[in-house]
């Protein structure tokens, strides 16, 4: 399940991450990272998550700039059409928050069932 689920008003937690100050890493941005992986573009990586491709390219900049390591490199377009691939470290970068994630959301799910409370997933 992606997303809110609308039929119910039961909350479930999303993973943000402070990186930096003002620097925050969500599940926003590790799905834009994870579809510019799959398709090369970070143009066609935002058409697809329904974002402009200035707003994709501001969150790559933001992205290689709150780590101070690269996580998404690109090269120019033009007749051959440009391109964008992930880093080995911007791969590091979605596993560890997948696996954080995942992590966060069983503690959150077993704190809240102790009091009676269920979540749902996220």
């Amino acid at each position: 399940m992606s997303g809110r689920d609308k039929a119910s008003p039961r909350p479930f937690p999303r993973l943000r991450i402070m990186v930096r100050p003002g620097l925050v890493l969500g599940p926003g941005k590790v799905e834009l990272l994870e579809t510019i992986d799959r398709v090369g573009s970070i143009s066609a990586a935002g058409r697809e998550l329904g974002m402009s491709y200035r707003r994709a390219w501001l969150l790559v900049s933001a992205l290689n700039e709150m780590f101070g390591k690269t996580l998404v490199t690109t090269s120019p377009g033009g007749t051959g059409g440009g391109g964008a691939q992930v880093t080995d470290f911007g791969r590091a970068v979605v596993d560890a928050y997948r696996r954080a994630d995942a992590r966060s959301n069983q503690a959150i799910h077993e704190e809240f069932a102790r009091i009676g409370h269920g979540l749902h997933e996220g």
